[in-house]
């Protein structure tokens, strides 16, 4: 399967479906997915980052090369909201390794403290930053805090999942 030609041809669950059950757990079909991803066609990397979060999820190995790029991309302003939404929903399944753990919670925090990110890309980051946060006891409370002030003027999701994370 060419999967950038299975990109352009259809964009739809079912051939996203195909995508990633022909990548598997497959390291080079999954590094030709992350260069599609990468290349920086709005499109293309759109329609990449699905299948790329169901791999990760499924086979969190294949995602681990590619964390510090990824970082990188979630650090830049011009990204459309889709790819930090899709980075940040990444970061909640993903094991972060432990050197990555202060960046990862300080890029997720700077997101949830950002009432002008959208709600879905705030809780994903929400759950990341918990995740490393009960490792770290003062990461913790500092979570806790910028959470609560969110509380009174949060979306619904947010607010529930601030519910459940907290």
């Amino acid at each position: 399967m060419d999967i950038r030609q299975a990109f352009a041809a259809e964009h739809s669950k079912r051939q996203t479906a195909a995508i990633i059950e022909y990548i598997g757990a497959d390291p080079d079909r999954f590094a030709e997915l992350m260069k599609i991803f990468f290349a920086g066609d709005y499109r293309l990397t759109q329609r990449a980052a699905w299948p790329m979060n169901y791999c990760a999820e499924r086979h969190s190995q294949l995602i681990q090369p590619y964390l510090p790029k990824l970082l990188k991309l979630l650090q830049r302003d011009d990204q459309h909201d889709a790819i930090k939404r899709n980075i940040a929903r990444l970061l909640q399944y993903v094991d972060i390794p432990k050197k990555l753990h202060a960046q990862v919670y300080s890029l997720c925090v700077e997101l949830v403290d950002n009432p002008q990110e959208p709600a879905a890309t705030r809780v994903f980051a929400m759950t990341a930053a918990a995740r490393i946060a009960k490792k770290h006891p003062d990461l913790w409370s500092e979570l806790q805090l910028i959470v609560a002030s969110h509380l009174p003027h949060a979306t619904a999701a947010f607010q529930s999942r601030a519910k459940t994370i907290l």
